[in-house]
C-alpha cells in the first residue's frame, strides 16, 4: 500500500467516524515553547485559544515575561 492509498483510507475512516458521531473533536489551549530572555531556559506555556501574547514566569530564574 503506497502513501496515497494510506492517506485515502485514513480520510475515509475519519469521514465514516464523523458521520456516526462516534468521534468528537474539540479545540483546546495552545502550547507555546518559549525561551527565557534572561537565562535562556526553555519554558512550555499553555495559552488560551485566540490569544497571541501570554504572560509567564520563567521556571528557572523566575523572571516575569511575555511571549511573542
Amino acid at each position: 500500500m503506497d502513501k496515497k492509498a494510506m492517506r485515502e483510507e485514513t480520510e475515509r475512516l475519519i469521514r465514516e467516524a464523523m458521520e456516526r458521531k462516534s468521534v468528537t473533536i474539540k479545540t483546546g489551549d495552545t502550547r507555546i515553547e518559549a525561551r527565557c530572555g534572561k537565562c535562556g531556559a526553555p519554558n512550555k506555556i499553555s495559552a488560551p485559544k485566540g490569544s497571541s501574547r501570554v504572560k509567564f514566569d520563567c521556571k528557572e530564574c523566575g523572571q516575569s515575561q511575555v511571549t511573542l
